[in-house]
C-alpha cells in the first residue's frame, strides 16, 4: 500500500483511540466495599472518520487537504458483586428489554435452584438416616 497523507492521518487517529480504550476500561479494577468485592462493567462505544483530497496546482503537485476525528463514549452499565461466595450482577441502567431482564436474573435463579436442591438433599439424608 502506498504511503499517503490520508493513511498517516487514519493511522494516527486509530492509534490515539487505542490508547484511550483498553480491556480495563470495560471490566474495571475490583474494589472492596462493605465485605463485598465490586467489579465495574462499562459499555464502550467509539467511532472515527477521516478524509482528504489531493489538490494539485501548477506550483506544487502534492498539496493535501484533510482531517480526521473520533469519539469515545464510556457508560457504566453494571457491577459484578462477589459476596459470601455468591456472584451477582447489579445493573445500573433500567432494563431496555425483557431479554435484558431475563439475562440479569440468571445468576440469582441459579443460586436459588442450587439452594433448593441442597435443601432437598439435606432433608433426604435426614430421612434416610432415621
Amino acid at each position: 500500500m502506498k504511503e499517503t497523507p490520508i493513511n498517516k492521518l487514519m493511522e494516527n487517529t486509530l492509534q490515539r483511540m487505542r490508547e484511550m480504550v483498553d480491556v480495563s476500561t470495560i471490566i474495571g479494577e475490583p474494589m472492596e466495599a462493605g465485605g463485598a468485592t465490586l467489579i465495574p462493567v462499562s459499555k464502550v462505544t467509539y467511532g472515527f472518520t477521516s478524509g482528504g483530497t489531493d489538490l494539485p496546482s501548477k506550483q506544487n503537485s502534492e498539496l493535501f487537504g484533510g482531517g480526521g476525528g473520533g469519539g469515545v463514549t464510556i457508560s457504566p452499565v453494571a457491577f459484578i458483586v462477589i459476596q459470601d461466595g455468591k456472584v451477582r450482577m447489579m445493573q445500573i441502567n433500567n432494563y431496555t428489554s425483557s431479554a435484558d431482564r431475563a439475562i440479569a436474573m440468571i445468576p440469582e435463579l441459579v443460586d436459588q435452584v442450587s439452594e433448593l436442591v441442597k435443601a432437598k438433599n439435606d432433608k433426604t439424608e435426614e430421612v434416610s438416616a432415621e
